[in-house]
């Protein structure tokens, strides 16, 4: 991006939903569908729950993640090493 800050909209989204414990929709790639609430998150992967089995989704596999409800979230500025988390609790409840 042009800015030094650049808005981390992807994690303020899937913090929300892990926050609401919202279920959600998430289609891979390949064109199968998960169903489940995401439990945790970092750089590379999201762990889903459903039906009392983890999963643990690697995001360059993730196509689309849709909530089954709307989501209210603000968006934090992403500043690199000096950035502030969302929350403390961000990867894991």
């Amino acid at each position: 991006m042009g800015s030094k800050s650049a808005i981390n909209l992807q994690d303020s989204f899937l913090n929300q939903i892990r926050k609401d414990n919202v279920l959600a929709t998430v289609y891979l790639v390949n064109g199968f569908q998960l169903k489940g609430h995401v439990k945790a998150f970092d750089s590379y992967t999201v762990l889903l729950e459903s039906e009392g089995k983890q999963m643990l989704i690697y995001k360059h596999a993730i196509s689309t993640v849709s909530p089954l409800r709307s989501v209210n979230f603000s968006v934090q500025r992403d500043r690199g090493a000096d950035a502030d988390t969302l929350d403390d609790d961000i990867a894991e409840d």
